[in-house]
């Protein structure tokens, strides 16, 4: 077995193994033109590489051919990994969704396993280490309005001997306008009456059967209530379910910005190594939102099954547009993940809505 040395500083004057390989979409013929051509509706293949591995840094960037910006391109596109010869992925996310903000925007921001980088955040950065055992490969998907030039590096080690693990690392984005009720109540009823005690209707990032850890996840809503009252679209408790546990779960938290490391409504934006908020929302807490939260130094492990969700509002109350992506290592085989829905269900609602958000369920009938 092939042992994994650390990457902290500390680490750094140990004598290592393997060797370091690069894909990348450099110009082969020794010109200046680094990029693979990507249209609308293709699929392209970035890695295959035979053998014993862990990718270490993965970068990408992209733009229309003709150098302009098209609206929600990180929705549009949409990134899958495979592992050891798996034919169903083990990751699966819009490319944006993946590197760490939803809605279909890049911005600046930083933390540990994943960052967007200047310009304007279009330079998206992974350095989850992503093992493999015979075989890696990565596929992107282009459902953009225009031809793209797809540029990328993806870093790995190349080992002699086996890796030394048969975790595999995942990560899947989810979808889904949430089913709320009817607000005939008062505003501070809407806001904190009920009591939820089974987690049933919660908003789930991932449920994954296996033997792992889940390392974190981002969180994105759109909040789509209309009222000049108070209009905070948290106060819905984590609840984590581990190896089929009933309720109340091992990990049951207090609030959502409290799951995402922050405190009383936030919307300041804010990163570190392990949480963040990368988009805080407008006046009243209206529009989109954005946070992250990695269990780098706290994963979550599970022996046979894991369930991580949230409450949409406490006691589920709240009818709001949430996307996430979960990251997480697990044996394989994993769970199947259906083929990420349409580019016409991927992309972000208007910010200012016309209609009622019952008006929507048709939009997310899938």
């Amino acid at each position: 077995m092939k042992t994994m040395l650390g990457t902290s500083l500390r680490d750094l004057y140990r004598e290592r193994q393997g060797k370091r390989k690069r894909v990348s979409s450099y110009d082969t013929t020794g010109g200046n033109r680094d990029y693979r051509k990507l249209y609308p509706g293709e699929t392209i293949e970035i890695m295959n590489v035979e053998g014993s591995g862990c990718i270490t840094h993965i970068w990408m960037t992209m733009a229309p051919l003709d150098d302009s910006l098209e609206d929600f391109l990180h929705r549009k596109v949409v990134l899958r990994m495979y592992w050891d010869g798996e034919t169903n992925p083990s990751v699966q996310a819009p490319i944006g969704d993946f590197f760490g903000i939803g809605h279909g925007v890049t911005k600046n921001y930083s933390s540990a396993p994943l960052a967007m980088s200047p310009e304007d955040g279009r330079a998206l950065n992974c350095f989850f280490p992503m093992p493999f055992g015979k075989n890696a490969r990565i596929e992107v998907q282009s459902d953009a309005d225009k031809p793209i030039k797809f540029y990328f590096y993806v870093d790995y080690e190349q080992y002699a001997a086996p890796i030394d693990s048969e975790l595999r690392f995942h990560a899947i984005w989810r979808r889904e306008l949430t089913d709320g009720i009817e607000e005939n109540l008062s505003n501070a009823l809407f806001e904190f009456s009920g009591k939820n005690t089974t987690g049933e209707g919660n908003y789930v990032l991932l449920d994954a059967v296996g033997k792992g850890h889940y390392v974190g996840c981002n969180l994105n809503i759109h909040n789509l209530r209309m009222t000049r009252e108070w209009n905070w679209y948290g106060e819905g408790d984590d609840m984590i379910f581990i190896d089929g546990e009933p309720w109340p779960p091992s990990l049951h938290g207090t609030g959502m910005e409290d799951y995402f490391n922050t405190a009383w409504c936030p919307q300041q934006e804010y990163h570190s190594p392990y949480h963040g908020i990368t988009m805080g929302g407008g006046p009243n807490w209206s529009g989109k939102i954005s946070a992250y939260r990695f269990h780098i130094q706290d994963p979550v492990m599970f022996e046979r099954s894991i369930k991580v969700t949230i409450e949409h509002g406490h006691n589920n109350h709240r009818s709001d547009d949430y996307s996430s992506t979960a990251y997480w290592y697990q044996t394989e085989p994993h769970k199947d993940h259906p083929i990420i829905v349409p580019v016409a269900e991927r992309l972000p609602l208007p910010d200012i809505l016309p209609f009622r958000p019952d008006d929507l369920k048709k939009c997310f009938d899938y």
